[in-house]
This record gives C-alpha cells, sequence and structure tokens, in this order.
C-alpha cells in the first residue's frame, strides 16, 4: 500500500525506539543505507540530526531527496514502513532532538551513554527534516 501521508498506525509504529534505515540522493550505486535514529514529529515528518560536515549533509545538498525504512523487530510479526521524499536541513533543534532520541533508545543514567551523549552535544549538529512524499507499508 502506498500514500503520500503517514497514517495514526504507522506513526504508532514510528514511534517506538526503532532504527531506521536511512539512504540519500546521490549516493553511490547501488545505495548504501545507514542505521540511525529518528523521530517522527508531530506535524507528520521524520527528523534525525547529524553533524553539518557529514557525507549525507553534501549529498543532500546536490539532491534533496532520502527515504529511510523502518522494520519491526525479529520475534514480531512482519511489519515495514518506507518514508521518501525531499529533506531540508534546519540549523536549530538538533541538540534537542539528540537528547530526546538519546534518552529514547539509551539508559542514561549508564555513565558511559551519559558521556556519549555529552560528545554528541559538544559539537554542532543539524536537523535532517525528511518531508513525505511517499509512504509504503507492509504488514505480514
Amino acid at each position: 500500500m502506498s500514500t503520500d501521508a503517514l497514517t495514526a498506525e504507522d506513526l504508532e509504529f514510528l514511534r517506538r525506539p526503532l532504527h531506521g534505515f536511512l539512504t540519500v540522493a546521490a549516493g553511490p550505486v547501488p545505495p548504501q543505507p545507514r542505521p540511525v535514529w529518528f523521530e517522527a514529529a508531530p506535524d507528520g515528518t521524520l527528523q534525525l540530526f547529524t553533524e553539518p560536515d557529514a557525507l549525507k549533509v553534501r549529498r543532500l545538498g546536490r539532491d534533496p531527496r532520502a527515504s529511510i525504512v523502518v522494520a519491526a523487530p525479529v520475534g514480531e510479526r512482519e511489519r515495514w514502513v518506507s518514508v521518501a521524499g525531499r529533506t531540508t536541513l534546519e540549523p536549530g533543534g538538533a541538540h534537542d532532538l539528540a537528547r530526546r532520541l538519546a534518552a529514547r533508545y539509551w539508559d542514561l543514567e549508564d555513565p558511559a551513554r551519559a558521556a556519549d551523549l555529552a560528545g554528541i552535544l559538544a559539537v554542532d549538529q543539524l536537523r535532517l527534516v525528511i518531508h513525505p512524499e511517499s509512504v509504503r507499508r507492509y504488514t505480514y
């Protein structure tokens, strides 16, 4: 099934602490997805954070299209959601996003993880926003 917007069921699924696999346009052929943390925002976009000098930022500067695929973990019924669309790179909000995502994916009571987060927050970050143009999903 394909639509141009995320459904309530998609958003419920995407709000879980799952890894997404991000692919950007203008990348190598064949594409080489990378695992990423992400957040499904209330406005229906998907947001990530990244360092300004990351290769994906340079590639998105040439071609702003990207996609992300999120799948249910082993042990659950098969399910995935794929979102593709244009991206924007936003200078504000990246550190707040990083804090929220770190709390979602890590136990920040662990001193090592708290130190990892401090390292992320010590450097400039951009907020990468995917604006869905195509949403595909599968549930078995």
